[in-house]
């Protein structure tokens, strides 16, 4: 049996987001005042007093623009439809919903007709009556009574108010689940890339269906979102994120929690998917997001997405595959795959090469045949000498996998100097390619521990 899900709704900037961090125990979805700022669903797993379940954030439902108590952009209000059928499809999911309200802005429109909604799904639901950290506010929580929802808990979620007589009422409310003895091995797959690339469209593609928001507006994603599936018997966790700008680029507040929550995904990632896009080419913004990528270590499938819009002859993908590799030199060890989300074709070659590339992070190499090569590679290029003094080479092993890691016993780490690093590091690769992974040689000196 699954873990039950516990979903948050309510109108926009009621607290859901901050809720959903105190429930969690840290910070994951954005929280802003800005209302809408939550656009997608996220969730994440959620224990109190011994009882494990999913605990989802959503959009604000709003029916009509003009129920907002703040004034919202006219970007912000083309979204509205969107966020109302994504929440809408949290609730469906859900097995209880948690209905948040502001105690101090009292009832509203917005908020009866949420209710409205939320008596039409037939989902059991608990009232919560957010910011009621006074006690004027808690006398005012009252009033939501009236809409027969049952009872109303006053919290406040920023200062953890009432938040543990919460939980409690979400346990006794949710079903019973006991976890699976056996855990699954789950691949985690970040998509990555600059704004507007297409990330959440080769995501849907890959589901089948809209999971997350899609639109040509650049920044639409914002939180980091995680999609379990099973694809040719294995389990995935992908993980769409918010378009990565170059850090002069990106803006404060908003949009600079987007990125570092992009940049977290890539750092808790087996695999990222590096998403470009094939009409305008690889751009420096394209080479940053690599060089995050490179910085945590993690494994890499370069994907270049919309290659149905691009016009082409028999030679467009060699050139494009050569201008690729030369703006990507620092790392030429990662596959290249073209795909259009739109139509798509090679859709499956990408999880397919992402799961080579998964694998390759666990390969071994026998440590004799890993001392052989390194011995051929000395004698057809001998290292340079520095202050006198050559690298001596005494003994490798491959240390650990996941990155794959490499010890390299010699005389003096200072004397191995970065191109005959980078040397060595191509040798190991023309035997062993360890495709779209980076490795890690480390230098010794024979007396280290």
């Amino acid at each position: 049996m699954r873990k039950p899900m516990v979903a948050l709704v309510g109108r926009p900037n009621v607290g859901k987001s901050t809720l959903f961090n105190r429930i969690i125990g840290r910070r994951v979805a954005v929280v802003s005042e800005v209302p809408g700022t939550t656009r997608d669903r996220i969730h994440a797993d959620a224990e109190w007093a011994g009882r494990e379940f999913i605990v989802v954030d959503t959009g604000g439902i709003e029916v009509v623009a003009g129920y907002h108590t703040d004034p919202i952009s006219e970007d912000s209000a083309r979204f509205l439809p969107m966020i109302l059928s994504q929440a809408s499809t949290a609730i469906d999911a859900a097995d209880l919903v948690v209905f948040l309200v502001d105690a101090k802005s009292g009832l509203t429109a917005a908020d009866q007709e949420v209710a409205e909604i939320l008596r039409r799904s037939t989902k059991p639901v608990i009232v919560a009556a957010n910011k009621a950290e006074s006690e004027s506010a808690q006398s005012q929580s009252v009033e939501f009574y009236v809409l027969g929802l049952g009872e109303v808990i006053p919290v406040s979620a920023l200062h953890g108010v009432g938040t543990g007589d919460l939980m409690d009422k979400i346990i006794e409310a949710l079903p019973q689940w006991e976890s699976e003895e056996d855990e699954v091995d789950t691949i985690s797959i970040a998509i990555v890339g600059r704004p507007n690339v297409g990330k959440s469209s080769l995501l849907n593609a890959f589901l089948g269906h809209e999971r997350s928001i899609v639109s040509p507006i650049s920044g639409t994603t914002r939180d980091a979102i995680d999609t379990e599936v099973v694809y040719h018997d294995r389990h995935v966790t992908l993980i769409d994120t918010a378009g990565i700008r170059r850090r002069g680029k990106i803006d404060r507040g908003i949009e600079k929690y987007s990125v570092l929550r992009a940049l977290q995904a890539i750092n808790r990632a087996d695999v990222a998917l590096l998403i470009l896009d094939a009409v305008e080419g690889i751009t420096a913004q394209d080479e940053h997001v690599a060089g995050f990528i490179l910085e945590e270590g993690t494994s890499v499938v370069v994907v270049a997405n919309k290659w149905d819009a691009v016009q082409k002859d028999s030679y467009t993908m060699l050139e494009y595959s050569k201008t690729i590799r030369h703006e990507l030199r620092f790392m030429d060890y990662v596959p290249l795959v073209f795909t259009s989300a739109l139509t798509g074709k090679r859709v499956p070659q990408v999880l397919e090469t992402a799961f080579e590339v998964y694998d390759a992070r666990f390969q071994r190499v026998n440590t004799g045949q890993l001392n052989r090569l390194l011995r051929n590679a000395l004698a057809s290029h001998a290292p340079p000498s520095r202050w006198g003094r050559r690298l001596k080479i005494y003994y490798a092993t491959q240390a650990a996998v996941d990155p794959p890691t490499f010890v390299l016993f010699v005389n003096d780490p200072k004397l191995a100097h970065f191109s005959y690093r980078r040397y060595l590091e191509n040798v190991i690769r023309e035997q062993y390619p360890f495709k779209g992974t980076p490795l890690v040689v480390r230098y010794r000196a024979r007396d280290e521990d």
